[in-house]
């Protein structure tokens, strides 16, 4: 079945993660991936979680590719870039500013022979910029962009949020980036050049905190389990654990009120507005947990759940992972790996009408597919990839 971005062909330079994870949700769309891996490979393959060897961590983020082992540090290597390039729609990059122009892979001597070419760079602060030089891990991007600020206990130290999230998201907006400018090449017959940070990426996702910002002229802090602007709404206690409680508006909280045997609640002064709820957050912390410690989570969340309330328990990420609805909803899927046996990797989230899910192959070995792209694109012979292979140009 045709995929959304069927006959789109990538060529992908970048390595580790945030390029990586965008170019699997092209990949997930139907994209020809071809994933160009110096001589040792991505580092991510020596990298992150493993298992008999093999780093999971790779494999997860690299189905659906296909492996061309290319030394960008001969001419040869250089000059097969360039070739592949122009067969392209789009190139990935994600080396720091100034090392693709050093290459002969930038946008400016690629664009010359592909002028439509959709090339997309992903770096921590962007291409331009006071911090444009500056190196950055996922960790150094949450820190500057104030997401790290608000994330933790009140009485804390700054909180690195659980997992990548400035590689995922400034990875997602790269792809969100890339299918917008395949939309525009359609229209007007023009290529783009984009410029996706890791900083930008993250401060694009505090509508909140900005908001407050602007309203308070102080920065917000952190709140732990708590909303900002609402109450109740974060995490409560129940007899054997916590669970989670949303609300966020008078409506829900009379309905709570009545669900919990306790309606005068609603008509308090002090919990008359949502305003009024955060200002008094920790009395009526008291009134709800006098209530909810005597039950089970589970009990509070069938009783509240039933009468409409958001609520929910707390699963780890096994749990979630092995949930019958991320079965339904079919998040993973299984799949063969030569060495690991099977694997479940992950797909992009959305399910799209008439589209089927879990057609997934694993990530390629490295080089696997060099000659065949070689031969296919470029029209190169066998002998002349012989020779790219003896030299350990390919």
């Amino acid at each position: 079945m045709t995929k959304p971005l069927s006959g789109v062909r990538v060529l992908d330079f970048s390595r580790v993660l945030a390029g990586p994870f965008c170019t699997a949700l092209m990949a997930d769309m139907g994209a020809d991936i071809i994933k160009v891996e110096p001589p040792a490979g991505d580092d991510q393959r020596s990298m992150g979680a493993f298992r008999e060897g093999v780093s999971v961590s790779f494999e997860l983020i690299n189905r659906n590719k296909r492996s061309l082992r290319l030394d960008l540090k001969t001419d040869e290597g250089r000059e097969i870039a360039r070739r592949l390039a122009a067969q392209c729609d789009v190139v990935v990059e994600n080396f720091r500013p100034g090392i693709a122009s050093k290459l002969g892979i930038d946008y400016e001597s690629l664009s010359r022979s592909r002028p439509d070419l959709i090339y997309c760079s992903i770096s921590g602060f962007g291409q331009s910029g006071p911090l444009a030089g500056f190196p950055s891990y996922d960790v150094v991007a949450q820190a500057l962009s104030g997401l790290m600020s608000i994330t933790g206990s009140p009485d804390g130290e700054p909180m690195l949020v659980g997992d990548s999230v400035g590689d995922t998201v400034s990875g997602l907006f790269a792809a969100w980036s890339i299918s917008s400018a395949l939309y525009r090449r359609l229209t007007t017959g023009k290529g783009a050049r984009l410029d996706v940070a890791m900083f930008d990426s993250l401060f694009a996702l505090l509508p909140t905190a900005l908001a407050q910002w602007q309203v308070t002229e102080a920065a917000p802090g952190r709140e732990g389990n708590q909303h900002p602007l609402s109450a109740p709404f974060g995490a409560y206690a129940a007899a054997d654990g916590n669970f989670i409680l949303a609300i966020a508006n008078n409506a829900l909280f009379r309905r709570f009120a009545v669900a919990i045997g306790r309606p005068e609640l609603a008509e308090d002064p002090r919990f008359s507005s949502d305003p009024l709820r955060r200002l008094n957050r920790d009395v009526l912390r008291s009134e709800i947990e006098t209530w909810s410690r005597k039950r089970s989570g589970a009990d509070v969340v069938e009783l509240l759940g039933s009468a409409g309330i958001p609520v929910s328990t707390i699963w780890d990420v096994a749990q979630a992972a092995d949930s019958t609805h991320a079965e339904h909803r079919k998040l993973m899927t299984s799949v063969e790996h030569p060495s690991l046996g099977t694997l479940r990797l992950p797909e992009q989230p959305v399910h799209i009408d008439g589209e089927e899910r879990g057609a997934l192959r694993p990530a390629p070995m490295l080089g696997a597919d060099g000659p065949a792209i070689l031969s296919e694109l470029l029209g190169m012979t066998q002998a002349e990839i012989a020779t790219l292979q003896t030299a350990e140009v390919i």
